[in-house]
């Protein structure tokens, strides 16, 4: 009897259907584990978020930036030596009615709990998050093979949107030596087609020629299930000192940025958001080049609310200053079934409908060579097929210079 159970346990087994945990192989599993160790570093705290994250308070000595061959000797900078001078003051726009009111944004996890000064908020990577990539190595980074935006470039062929799947709406300046940008943009939740889709607004530095020595600074908002593993809105940035084929990532999920601050967790969710005819929520950036030491510092918000920093060291072209700055929405468009994707981007709601209703970039500057913010100058535009995702800008007292930018994707125009 024993032997017969044990030959129907044996049976039993053998015909359940492995799940996809089951099928990684032990190598696999070990690699991920490093991975993860790498990443996850010793926290004094971990909090849960109510979304499911958690938000663990590592010494700001041990984040991942540290890890990175140039930084091994690198004493913290706790502070920039200067701010860009001209600073916007939001309280012009205060002109709105009460219904439209502008209001702050926090993060979800603040709800449970804080980091103690000394500490910075990481998001911990899950075994689950490593395994979605395409790689290990290629976990938090873009794909090798994204097509650079460059929009003073030739006009580009029908065929290049199903060729390389990124799709964008922007503004942009490409005129001069610019040595930061800022931007004040809403906050949506786009709805994504399909996890290997994302839809994204952000502030792009850059500089470089282009053809693989291209350096970029992003920082925004972005829904990517891939890379989160659902669709909650968060706050991002990414870099890359080679046109994003070996260096660089998404948040702290790699060497090189430095964070400094202990409230704001890059990566974890923001909200609230701001819905269609409602009420609005929207966040500041500002990214500029320290002057004195030369590093590119972000902020987040209109308080001095600092984040950290990504050392000069990392970068060759940035190292002078940006040669051209981009704001607005970018989606990946997979068309997977032969027909134009329904990922939105921002509010899913073309320019055309205004305030509350489309997505905007607002009082858009940038720092010049004497680290003044500046309204910019011959602000052009750029999208790839009008009838998908579009862009409108516009200039008032209030707003400084903006635009409003997004669409839903696939219409009745975008087949």
């Amino acid at each position: 009897m024993k032997l017969l159970s044990g030959l129907v346990v044996l049976i039993f087994l053998f015909f359940v259907p492995y799940n996809s945990a089951a099928r990684i192989s032990l190598k696999k599993k070990i690699q991920v584990q490093n991975h993860l160790k790498s990443l996850n570093k010793v926290a004094h705290e971990s909090i849960k978020s109510p979304d499911g994250d958690v938000i663990d308070c590592i010494p700001i000595s041990h984040q991942p930036a540290f890890d990175h061959p140039l930084l091994q000797n690198h004493e913290i900078q706790l502070g920039p030596n200067y701010h860009p001078e001209g600073l916007f003051d939001d309280k012009k726009v205060n002109f709105l009615k009460s219904s439209e009111r502008l209001m702050p944004i926090k993060q979800l996890w603040h709800s449970n709990g804080k980091c103690a000064e000394g500490t910075i908020p990481v998001r911990r990577t899950k075994e689950e998050d490593v395994l979605r990539a395409s790689s290990i190595k290629n976990y938090g980074r873009k794909k090798r093979n994204i097509n650079i935006l460059r929009p003073n470039s030739a006009k580009p062929q029908p065929d290049l949107v199903t060729q390389n799947g990124h799709q964008h709406a922007i503004a942009y300046v490409d005129e001069d030596k610019y040595f930061g940008a800022k931007a004040t943009m809403n906050v949506w939740q786009p709805k994504i087609q399909q996890s290997n889709e994302f839809s994204l607004s952000q502030i792009w530095v850059l500089g470089g020629s282009f053809d693989g020595d291209l350096n970029s600074i992003e920082a925004g908002w972005q829904v990517s299930p891939d890379l989160y593993g659902d669709n909650n809105t968060r706050l991002f940035t990414y870099w890359t000192s080679d046109a994003y084929e070996a260096t660089g990532c998404y948040n702290l999920l790699c060497s090189g940025f430095i964070q400094i601050n202990n409230e704001i967790a890059m990566g974890a969710s923001i909200f609230p958001v701001s819905s269609y005819h409602g009420s609005q929520f929207d966040i500041s950036i500002l990214l500029w080049k320290d002057p004195k030491e030369g590093n590119w510092w972000m902020q987040f918000g209109n308080s001095n609310q600092v984040i950290g920093y990504w050392p000069a060291s990392l970068f060759s072209n940035l190292a002078d200053g940006a040669t051209l700055i981009e704001w607005g929405g970018e989606v990946v468009n997979s068309a997977s079934d032969g027909q134009h994707t329904t990922t939105q981007m921002g509010s899913g709601h073309f320019p055309g409908e205004g305030f509350s209703k489309a997505s905007y970039f607002r009082n858009i500057q940038v720092v010049d060579g004497s680290n003044q913010l500046k309204v910019p100058k011959d602000v052009k535009t750029f999208t790839e097929q009008s009838s998908c995702y579009d862009v409108q800008t516009g200039k008032n007292g209030k707003w400084g210079t903006y635009f409003y930018y997004g669409g839903p994707g696939r219409n009745p125009n975008c087949p």
